[in-house]
C-alpha cells in the first residue's frame, strides 16, 4: 500500500550511493514529512498511497511558496533552491489534470445529477474532487462546476 514511500527510500539509497547531497537532503525530508504524518495523531498508523501524496503535494507548495517570499526578498538563490526542491517532490507525484480532463471529470459527474442547481454545488464538487485526487485545485474545480451550473 505505502510504494511511494517505498520508492523514496529506493531512491534515497542511489542517491547517498550516487553522492547527490541535494537529492540525499531533499528525500530524506519528504520521508520525515511522511513519517511524521504517520505518528501523528492518536496512534500511529501506515499511510495510504493518497495520503502520502497528500504530504508530498504540501511539501512541495510550501517550498513553492517560499521560492516566491525569497524572490521577493530579492533572495534569488534561495529562491532557485526551493524550485528545485519542489520540482524534486512533485517527480513523485502523479500528472496534473490538464483542463480538457478536469472539464470531462465535471461533465461526467454533472451527467450523474440531470436536476442540478447551484444548491447542489456543494455535493458535486466534493464527488469531483473525490475523482480528481488531488491532481487539480479544489478552487479550480468548484469554478469548473459552478460555470458549467450557471450555463445549464
Amino acid at each position: 500500500m505505502a510504494d511511494l514511500k517505498d520508492t523514496l527510500r529506493s531512491d534515497l539509497t542511489t542517491a547517498m550511493k550516487a553522492k547527490r547531497a541535494f537529492d540525499t537532503q531533499v528525500l530524506r525530508l519528504a520521508l520525515a514529512a511522511i513519517a511524521n504524518q504517520e505518528v501523528s495523531g492518536r496512534s500511529a498508523r501506515q499511510l495510504s498511497r493518497s495520503e502520502e501524496e497528500a504530504v508530498l503535494r504540501r511539501e512541495a507548495r510550501q517550498r513553492r511558496e517560499s521560492a516566491q517570499i525569497y524572490a521577493e526578498a530579492g533572495r534569488p538563490e534561495l529562491a532557485d533552491k526551493e524550485l528545485a526542491e519542489a520540482e524534486l517532490l512533485e517527480g513523485y507525484l502523479p500528472a496534473p489534470l490538464d483542463e480538457a480532463e478536469l472539464d470531462a471529470l465535471v461533465a461526467a459527474q454533472l451527467a450523474a445529477w440531470p436536476e442540478a442547481t447551484l444548491k447542489q454545488m456543494g455535493q458535486i464538487v466534493k464527488a469531483v474532487n473525490a475523482e480528481v485526487q488531488g491532481r487539480a485545485p479544489g478552487a479550480l474545480v468548484a469554478q469548473k462546476v459552478k460555470a458549467a451550473l450557471s450555463g445549464a
